[in-house]
């Protein structure tokens, strides 16, 4: 099933490409809110490859994303939907000194993210706080509680693990994984142990929400697993261009990859031979995938053909669903489908999605050209 967007849209920076709409604007540094009813299209001056959900948040369904410019200041957006749900707020807005490609929500306090930065010379990271008292403030200004290691290599991306407070980060380069001890109260950061992946070109990786001495790497041609007590590599499963992996929520040892020739693949790590799953993706490089964090066996994905997919997938051969299950279908041959919709109201390639933790039936994409869309699934659920 495909259909155009009917969410929420946001363009980190705007020009609107149909001026007859009836779109309302405030500040050029404030978010317009654009209405459900609303088709937007945007041209952002500065482009943009990563969201993530603020978990920490419980009072509000809340995202942060960030844009990436070697040649402008970079901004981090911190954007919530109102109280109604029909429109985006942006709450906050932060300079941030270099360009941004990866960004994470500390998972335990909505102030504090992570980035990955490039200076034009180099990569780096580090840990943002935002002041508490941002929305009284002209300016608000992140503070930096750490920087994450000097010298560290391109590092690919910061792992919190999604399950509650931890003292430890985990970052990937290229060619290490390093383990960190973080002292918050200090505002300082450590490496506890590190590993070197060989002759694997890491490119990035998930946190096992059922084991905090779990993770899962990504590379150009194998899927790796680590034991974050001896760090050492576990297992693998070789495959061609894995680009991302996440861990099922609701399953321990189920976890979906994005790859470049098979599309989206489920795994259950106790049979690591075969996927449960193959399904085909998308029509060029699939390039992100999410879990849903409540609804078993719910999938996004989203590519380089300017399209996010909703999945229903297997988790085992004998799949079932409990007290709320995805739509059935009025034939068999429909309830074997696996693709529920696509949503293809984008016009550059879609490399960010996060599901809402606070309300699972909502998720945000975020394309290339920085437009932010927010969908809800609620059509494709169900009670029993």
């Amino acid at each position: 099933m495909q259909g155009g967007s009917s969410g929420i849209g946001y363009g980190l920076k705007y020009q609107v490409l149909e001026p007859s709409k009836p779109l309302h604007f405030f500040s050029l540094l404030s978010l317009f809110p654009f209405f459900l009813e609303s088709t937007l299209k945007t041209i952002l001056i500065s482009q943009a490859r990563c969201i993530s959900d603020v978990k920490a948040d419980t009072d509000h369904t809340s995202f942060l994303t960030a844009t990436l410019s070697l040649k402008e200041e970079n901004e981090v957006h911190l954007i919530r939907i109102s109280s109604g749900g029909t429109e985006l707020v942006c709450e906050g807005l932060f300079s941030h000194p270099n360009e941004i490609w990866d960004l994470a929500s500390c998972p335990f306090d909505q102030r504090i993210f992570s980035t990955v930065y490039f200076t034009g010379e180099s990569y780096g990271a580090a840990i943002w706080q935002i002041p508490e008292l941002y929305g009284e403030l002209n300016s608000p200004q992140l503070e930096k509680i750490t920087p994450i290691g000097d010298n560290v290599g391109k590092i690919k991306c910061i792992l919190w693990w999604p399950s509650g407070r931890h003292d430890k980060l985990i970052s990937i380069n290229e060619e290490n994984l390093f383990l960190w001890s973080l002292d918050m109260p200090r505002k300082a950061i450590q490496v506890q142990s590190q590993e070197s992946a060989g002759m694997h070109h890491l490119s990035g990786g998930a946190w096992d929400p059922h084991d905090v001495n779990a993770i899962a790497a990504t590379s150009e041609s194998s899927l790796q697993f680590w034991d974050l007590r001896t760090m050492k590599k576990t297992n693998s499963i070789e495959r061609s261009h894995v680009r991302n992996v996440d861990y099922n929520p609701k399953k321990q040892h189920i976890l979906v990859t994005a790859e470049d020739e098979s599309g989206v693949c489920t795994w259950d790590l106790r049979k690591p031979k075969t996927p449960i799953q193959e399904l085909p993706g998308h029509t060029h490089w699939t390039w992100a995938v999410k879990y849903n964090p409540e609804y078993e066996g719910l999938i996004l994905s989203s590519g380089t053909n300017s399209t996010v997919n909703l999945w229903r997938a297997s988790s085992s051969s004998e799949d079932e669903f409990t007290s709320e299950r995805l739509v059935d279908s009025p034939t068999r041959a429909n309830q074997l489908e696996p693709l529920l919709h696509s949503y293809i109201d984008y016009e550059d390639s879609v490399y960010g999605l996060a599901w809402s933790s606070r309300e699972p039936w909502i998720f945000a994409s975020l394309s290339y050209d920085g437009r932010v869309v927010v969908e809800s699934v609620k059509p494709f659920l169900s009670r029993k």
